[in-house]
């Protein structure tokens, strides 16, 4: 058996994707969940869980106990204050961090952060995942540490862009950002597989590293289309849709959800993320210090994720 890792955020899609490379790869995952519930993704699987949540700082230092590393993946995506955001993705790291550092000897860490922090005055989330990264930071002298900023992670269990990509199945594709942009994209399971390669490769380097699928100069969206219409074999009606209409849709969705009181995703924060023209990621910097290549580009990764047979496989029919 490999070292023991410490997981939070093995719930989610990214963390249940992270945990389940880690075992498959031989390390003792011991891992964070709220609710003895929430463990449906990671059934059968040799994980290890801890009760508790980021705000307990016992439950934390239980959680880090006598790890090797510690990945931390959980985070808010969701709210409309800074303060909503504060908590999960600056606080919780902190705290997580100032744990980690008091240890002996001391872990490794690895926050996942996300390529929003590299433009903090856009949205509240954007800020928060910046300031996350500020307050690892903050640590550097007691604690080896690492930051990943993924750009859109993809992939089966992703129940943010799932709705998206399905209506595009169907042939309908609004476009939400802007025609001259391009962004990066990243299958799930690459960036799981860059957290194997982190620990592998003994990365020590203090800094934040953005990653992607490697395509060249990312994605813009016309070419999100053609790859659909492969996949369809039919075309796709494709049509911008103005950014009056995505700020008064957003900012009625940021009112209900003041008044409901539930946590939303799509706010003109989210809208200021969608409209900003260079989400393209360097994978350069990570790739020369740790032996990580991403395998799984667009086409590929969208027919996994949509149960789309590959090219070869057939239907099974």
């Amino acid at each position: 058996m490999r070292d023991i890792v410490a997981l939070t955020g093995a719930t989610g899609f990214i963390g249940s994707a992270v945990a389940r490379r880690l075992i498959q790869g031989g390390w003792r995952v011991r891992a964070l969940r709220r609710s003895p519930s929430m463990t449906a993704r990671l059934s059968g699987t040799s994980l290890q869980w801890v009760l508790g949540t980021l705000e307990d700082r016992d439950c934390l230092e239980k959680l880090v106990g006598d790890a090797d590393a510690v990945v931390h993946c959980a985070g808010a995506v969701r709210g409309i204050t800074e303060a909503e955001f504060y908590r999960t993705n600056v606080e919780a790291v902190s705290r997580l961090a100032h744990i980690a550092a008091s240890r002996s000897p001391v872990p490794r860490f690895l926050l996942i952060s996300s390529l929003a922090a590299r433009e903090p005055e856009l949205s509240p989330y954007a800020a928060s995942k910046r300031m996350g990264e500020l307050a690892l930071s903050a640590v550097a002298d007691r604690l080896p540490w690492t930051a990943f900023r993924p750009p859109v992670v993809y992939g089966p269990e992703d129940r943010a862009m799932r709705p998206l990509l399905r209506l595009m199945l169907h042939g309908i594709a609004p476009i939400l950002g802007r025609k001259d942009g391009r962004f990066s994209l990243l299958y799930v399971e690459d960036l799981a597989e860059a957290v194997i390669q982190w620990l592998i490769g003994n990365v020590r380097e203090k800094r934040a590293f953005e990653l992607d699928d490697g395509h060249p100069n990312g994605y813009a969206w016309h070419e999100v289309v053609e790859t659909f219409q492969r996949l369809r074999e039919k075309r796709v009606i494709h049509f911008q849709v103005p950014e009056l209409i995505l700020n008064v849709v957003a900012g009625l969705n940021k009112m209900v959800a003041s008044v409901i009181g539930y946590a939303p995703m799509f706010t003109p924060g989210k809208v200021r993320e969608f409209r900003h023209p260079d989400w393209i990621c360097d994978n350069a910097p990570f790739c020369r210090v740790a032996n990580w290549t991403p395998k799984v580009r667009l086409e590929e990764g969208l027919r996994l994720t949509l149960g789309f047979p590959l090219p070869g496989q057939g239907t099974g029919a």
